[in-house]
């Protein structure tokens, strides 16, 4: 396969984005707000708890926001951990609970307190010469869980009890930081419908594609990475894939990939679902499928 004919079938898939797909997606609750400053704070915590099956995150979020009112960005400045710790007492998603969503929502209030807004806040250990955000995501996390937590927690360490650190990992670690580089492909990319364009301080060309088992899967049959770990090596290799397509913006094929497993139902083993997938002649598993059905 040659990258140009592979360019094409990308830039047709991402012309296929829809409304539908955006609606069973986390991004879908930012764009309920006009205002950038609210559609930060949305951001931050959408995806923070994009993790696990779909419809579970889409409850998770929707009892968040319900109760967080019209604006996220005056709810998170007045916050008070005592009372948000009643409110949000049976909170569960996984394996965070009350606390931790407390704790997200008193680090926002910090990060905003401290810096103006999340954007500056990130900013302040960001390098815009680096080729991309390895080492700002890093300083970031690291950042993220110094701040003062004594309210949330009534100790300066986090209790072993608490999964509040899961919601801050960092490449220093391997991890694949999907829900991070989601993030900061929302907000940093231009926006274009799909994607909210709210920070400028980010090149696009620095982001990290979020690896999911969608982005995983799907990657790996079109050759962008033959890692089977989804970690941050992989991330950074499928990501240099897509760089070769368009250096400036590789991950504006995120969210198309994506949703052919999450809203189009790609497997990699239903064959009436490879044959219907517009990525198909460029697919190797099409053809994989298609000999294995011919054997049976």
């Amino acid at each position: 396969m040659h990258d140009l004919p592979i360019k094409a079938v990308l830039d047709r898939l991402c012309a296929t984005r829809s409304p539908r797909q955006l609606a069973n997606d986390p991004l879908s609750f930012c764009h309920r707000y006009r205002d950038p400053l609210d559609r930060e704070v949305a951001a931050v915590i959408s995806s923070a708890f994009a993790y696990g099956a779909v419809g579970i995150i889409l409850r998770t979020l929707e009892s968040i926001f319900d109760h967080m009112g019209p604006s996220p960005r005056r709810y998170v400045e007045c916050f008070q951990p005592e009372r948000g710790l009643r409110d949000f007492n049976a909170f569960k998603h996984r394996f965070n609970d009350g606390r931790d969503l407390c704790a997200l929502l008193w680090c926002i209030r910090l990060m905003i307190r401290e810096a103006g807004n999340v954007e500056e806040f990130f900013l302040r250990g960001h390098d815009d010469s680096a080729p991309d955000v390895t080492e700002s995501l890093n300083r970031y996390s690291t950042a993220a869980l110094a701040l003062d937590y004594s309210p949330l927690f009534g100790q300066e360490s986090f209790p072993k009890s608490s999964s509040f650190p899961f919601l801050f990992p960092a490449p220093h670690s391997g991890s694949a930081c999907k829900r991070l580089c989601m993030f900061l492909r929302w907000v940093a990319r231009p926006a274009d419908g799909i994607d909210l364009g709210i920070w400028r301080g980010i090149s696009p060309s620095q982001l990290i594609i979020p690896v999911d088992t969608h982005i995983q899967r799907i990657c790996g049959y079109l050759g962008f990475s033959g890692r089977r770990s989804a970690d941050w090596r992989t991330a950074r290799e499928i990501t240099a894939a897509l760089r070769r397509l368009d250096p400036f913006d590789p991950v504006r094929y995120d969210f198309a990939l994506a949703h052919l497993g999450i809203s189009e139902g790609c497997n990699g083993v239903d064959p009436a679902a490879c044959a219907a997938c517009p990525i198909a002649g460029i697919c190797p598993q099409q053809g994989a499928i298609t000999t294995i059905r011919k054997g049976l």
